[in-house]
């Protein structure tokens, strides 16, 4: 292992999760595709080796470390982009059923490519808009964890995931910079989306010491039939 994979496991075990040497195989299959496709169409502006299996893969993993992700089934992320955080999740823990929506079919491209590659199972990959997608029966209060890294403000979000959410689910909202300002606005949107704010968790990325906070928001009943709203519809008016 170079420098940077020891580091990688090395940061991962102290947070008490091991990687098998064909998890490490398949980070390192994904780190090659998505550099690979990244010339072709915009993935990422983080391209260095080290910075990506920092900011992308061992970020997209602290989920695991304030949710028991032995105990969640079904995980949906939402606006995945280059797959941050479902990908790195699904290879962490292969029992996952993932469901990935995006709104850019090129995405779901790279996406199923990466799939193939990794040999990842029992993926759904969705084009489409969140709003959209979480109007169909079979999405709708669905699934255990819903989460979004880095997608929009928590009030936009909550619209976007909520729906997806099930009943005593969770919503974890990936973040950067402190969400307090965020967390005020979306107070309209908690009680219209039946959830209720569970906790904020708060952390320092290592070797670079930048922000995160992880918001946790628990469903608490079924979404009301009228949300999300058409597409199109929250991003102009938000429910704040």
């Amino acid at each position: 292992m170079d420098n940077t994979v020891t580091q990688f496991t090395a940061l991962l075990g102290e947070r008490g999760i091991q990687l098998t040497p064909k998890q490490l195989e398949q980070f390192e299959s994904y780190f090659q595709e998505l550099i690979s496709w990244n010339e072709k169409m915009n993935l990422t502006g983080i391209t260095e080796r080290s910075q990506v299996y920092t900011k992308h893969f061992y970020d997209s993993l602290t989920l695991a470390l304030y949710l028991n992700m032995d105990e969640v089934k079904s995980l949906a992320d939402i606006g995945s982009g280059a797959g941050f955080p479902g990908i790195p999740l699904k290879i962490c823990y292969p029992h996952l059923k993932l469901t990935i929506v995006d709104s850019l079919s090129k995405r779901i491209s790279f996406l199923q490519h990466v799939c193939d590659k990794l040999g990842l199972t029992n993926v759904q990959l969705i084009h489409g808009r969140a709003e959209d997608v979480a109007k169909q029966f079979v999405h709708r209060d669905a699934y255990d964890v819903v989460t979004a890294r880095a997608v929009a403000r928590l009030a936009l979000l909550n619209e976007f995931c909520l729906p997806f959410t099930r009943k005593d689910g969770i919503f974890a909202a990936m973040k950067g910079s402190d969400p307090a300002e965020e967390l005020a606005e979306a107070k309209r949107s908690f009680k219209e989306l039946r959830a209720e704010l569970q906790k904020v968790e708060s952390f320092s990325l290592p070797v670079e010491d930048s922000a995160r906070h992880i918001i946790l928001v628990r469903k608490t009943g079924a979404t009301p039939a009228k949300y999300p709203r058409k597409a199109g519809v929250p991003a102009k008016s938000p429910l704040v």
